[in-house]
């Protein structure tokens, strides 16, 4: 017996998985979401504090993004193992789902809408009340931190957002496929971690992450405005649906899934 799901095999579980949260109860996916956007603050919140200080101390770029990408994967290896319902992975999910007829535009619409709203109230809790409040970035290295990444994320132009939530979602989705694949907990893990360390350590643009960022850097007092955060905000979800639903749902359903 295999311990890992043929590509064919992976493409029509994550199918079957959109047709169940085509069907699934509003209050599930809210709850759900708002924990997927809790997870996703967790691993930014540890990466972040990962490495705070390392530039200052003369450690070079390439390790400092390295260290940071080794972290941050512990949200989504939460989300997808424990089960919730990131805006992010729903864009392959009810992408392949409408594809194989197992789901309809309207449940798309309700939930990627419900996902990408208690998914931000989600982050905003973490980084509102278990960051801010609980005076985690009291020490003004972290704090001068989180405002330092969240003003380069502002400063990107609408284009670099938009093509850099392409890339992120891509490989986002990509760990998802993978895990998907994976018949055992160490196997989903591994294949969560390469993909999200890889974006991560890249550079690219997680709106959910970026929902954490972004409003705490506001509350630690940085030069940033709501207006500049949606500025962020829409591009970079623009392209996570791109990356998400284009490069990897449409793509897969085309080669494995679709009627010759």
């Amino acid at each position: 017996m295999s311990s890992y799901k043929t590509p064919q095999e992976t493409a029509k579980a994550i199918a079957d998985t959109g047709g169940i949260k085509d069907k699934s109860p509003v209050i599930n996916t809210i709850i759900l979401a708002i924990l997927a956007g809790a997870y996703v603050a967790f691993g930014g919140m540890l990466a972040q504090m990962s490495v705070t200080g390392m530039a200052d101390a003369g450690y070079p770029i390439g390790l400092i993004r390295l260290i940071y990408g080794a972290v941050f994967p512990v949200g989504l290896i939460i989300v997808l193992i424990a089960g919730s319902e990131l805006f992010t992975g729903n864009t392959m999910y009810m992408t392949f789902g409408i594809l194989e007829k197992k789901a309809s535009i309207t449940s798309l619409i309700r939930n990627w809408s419900l996902s990408w709203i208690f998914n931000f109230v989600g982050a905003i809790f973490v980084g509102f009340v278990l960051v801010y409040l609980a005076g985690m970035m009291g020490d003004a290295l972290y704090s001068e931190g989180v405002i330092t990444l969240a003003s380069k994320k502002v400063a990107l132009s609408w284009d670099q957002s938009f093509l850099r939530g392409i890339g992120c979602n891509w490989l986002v989705c990509l760990a998802v496929y993978l895990a998907f694949a994976a018949e055992d907990i160490i196997s989903k893990i591994f294949a969560i971690w390469f993909p999200i360390m890889a974006f991560a350590a890249i550079g690219f643009e997680h709106c959910v992450a970026n929902m954490f960022y972004l409003p705490l850097a506001i509350f630690l007092g940085g030069d940033i405005t709501v207006m500049d955060m949606f500025n962020n905000l829409i591009p970079v979800t623009l392209g996570n649906i791109v990356g998400g639903a284009i490069f990897v749902a449409v793509i897969y359903w085309f080669v494995y899934l679709r009627r010759k």
